[in-house]
């Protein structure tokens, strides 16, 4: 999910050494697959204030993923590691908040295909094949309806799916009832615990009667680094990993600079259609979404300042400004900032404005862009969010101190008070804003799922010596398919080249149309 896209340092991407070849024709009858604020003006009295404990958290390459001790649940507080649910075909390899919910989860996965006309399109034509069989993928990523349709794809493609959640405040807790009662061991559900997570992660992976995974699709690494470290032996035997964000692509690259990625990866997140869609144009809708959900905020007039200006940033902010926020921008990168300011937008250093914002967002992929020091100045009732997939932006541990009182105010608002009555609003602790406080755009996660569907199509099939140990982009050829799978839900038709037209521009008329470096 970027500007969070602070991509992956001075490695070198192995765009070159991609050498799929997409057998698709124009009109392809099927896949062939070869040889992805509320505003507070007054200070609150110290009457009424509530301490909450809360476990601390991270998700990054030294601390990964997380959650909050308590979360918004429903009459039934009992943890589901408790329980003793079974589907109705007896079945109890899964871990669910309540089974019971499986008719409003199939109802969430059938309005979500309904968007997701692509990937059903996919799905249809590829069955026969049925190009995963064999295939055991342990997934850990946004358990959603959308997720559900991805999931569902890849089962009706021949693969058996084990799945756990990248985000523990993400889950649609009927949809994961309703995967577990179709058979997929799920393990997830909304307001985990740390410890939970890591416990509905290794469920997954270390699964009964001999059950063992030969391929990974991870969305922000934690998933692959606890089968690198814990589990070495079924690391070393995985046939591909499939990685769709930023910092876990960034981990991924990390660990092939110190020669320890033993197996095959492949970078979705930077695909053409990821970034665009996923990063930017969701961010440009999702971020409003979640902010008025969470606050009720007018932001007409208000000053907002957003961390980093990648795709994820660019979106962010063209969405505050259209509704009359005065936005601000801060970059470490000279070119995203000159985008920013041939956009309208001033690039400033946080400390130099911290005092006068309302909103302040992060979307960085970065750690500790907020500190403590930057909430020690903000002004009364800031509102402070992040929108990268880690939870490590924003220095939310410096604020569990003794000084300071937690105040929940809805689900995923809390104040913060501090001893002279000053408040900030933080929402989902940290954690990723759109996904924890709304929904994101199913269109949008129709591209990212067919990206990935695809991906782990090419690398399970691969023959032998295709792919070595290292991490790889997505092709252009690839790119631009899943491009043209969504295009009919637009009724856009495209323009072909003539033979005469195609021979000046040297490409072949059914493309690729853009070379493999071709990122914007």
């Amino acid at each position: 999910m970027s500007a969070m896209e602070a991509a992956a340092g001075d490695e070198p991407h192995a765009s070159d050494r991609f050498t799929f070849m997409a057998a698709v024709s124009k009109t392809p009858k099927k896949i062939q697959f070869a040889d992805d604020m509320q505003e507070f003006t007054k200070f609150p009295t110290k009457t009424g204030r509530r301490s909450l404990s809360r476990s601390i958290s991270q998700s990054s390459t030294d601390s990964y993923s997380s959650v909050a001790s308590y979360t918004d649940s429903s009459d039934d507080e009992t943890s589901p590691r408790d329980k003793q649910q079974t589907n109705s075909k007896g079945s109890s390899d899964f871990c669910v908040k309540n089974i019971k919910q499986v008719e409003f989860g199939r109802r969430e996965i059938e309005i979500a295909e309904q968007e997701m006309t692509a990937l059903i399109s996919l799905r249809k034509r590829a069955q026969g094949e049925k190009p995963l069989s064999g295939a055991k993928i342990v997934g850990c990523t946004h358990i959603t309806a959308q997720t559900g349709v991805l999931i569902e794809t890849l089962c009706a493609l021949g693969a058996q799916c084990r799945w756990c959640a990248c985000n523990i405040y993400s889950t649609q807790n009927e949809v994961a009832a309703a995967l577990a009662e179709s058979g997929v061991a799920v393990f997830s559900w909304k307001g985990e615990s740390e410890d939970d997570f890591w416990w509905c992660i290794d469920r997954c992976v270390n699964a009964n009667g001999g059950w063992q995974a030969n391929m990974i699709l991870d969305d922000g690494g934690d998933l692959t680094h606890w089968v690198y470290k814990k589990y070495p032996n079924i690391y070393k035997k995985i046939r591909g990993i499939v990685e769709e964000s930023v910092t876990g692509v960034h981990r991924l690259y990390q660990l092939s600079k110190a020669g320890k990625l033993c197996v095959p990866a492949m970078n979705v997140n930077d695909s053409v259609t990821k970034q665009k869609f996923d990063n930017l144009y969701c961010c440009r809708e999702s971020i409003l979404d979640g902010l008025k959900r969470s606050t009720d905020v007018m932001f007409g007039g208000k000053q907002v300042v957003v961390c980093g200006y990648g795709e994820v940033g660019k979106g962010c902010s063209a969405a505050l400004k259209a509704l009359g926020a005065i936005v601000h921008v801060t970059e470490i990168d000279p070119i995203c900032a000159l985008q920013a300011c041939m956009e309208g937008f001033r690039v400033v250093k946080l400390n130099e404005v911290i005092r006068q914002m309302d909103v302040v967002i992060t979307c960085t992929g970065n750690k500790n862009v907020v500190t403590r020091e930057h909430l020690d100045r903000m002004k009364n009732g800031c509102i402070v969010c992040n929108m990268g997939h880690s939870n490590t932006e924003i220095d939310v541990s410096s604020l569990r101190m003794p000084e300071l009182t937690w105040e929940r105010i809805r689900s995923q608002v809390d104040h913060v008070i501090w001893p002279d009555g000053k408040r900030i609003v933080l929402l989902a602790e940290g954690r990723l804003l759109n996904l924890s406080c709304s929904t994101i755009p199913t269109f949008v996660l129709s591209i990212t799922a067919t990206t990935e569907a695809l991906a782990l199509i090419e690398l399970y099939n691969a023959p032998e010596g295709r792919y070595k140990q290292d991490v790889y982009l997505l092709p252009k050829k690839m790119d631009e398919y899943v491009a043209s799978l969504h295009l009919p839900s637009f009724d856009a038709h495209l323009t072909e080249l003539s033979d005469e037209q195609a021979k000046y521009l040297g490409l072949n008329k059914n493309g690729p149309f853009k070379p493999n470096y071709y990122r914007y």
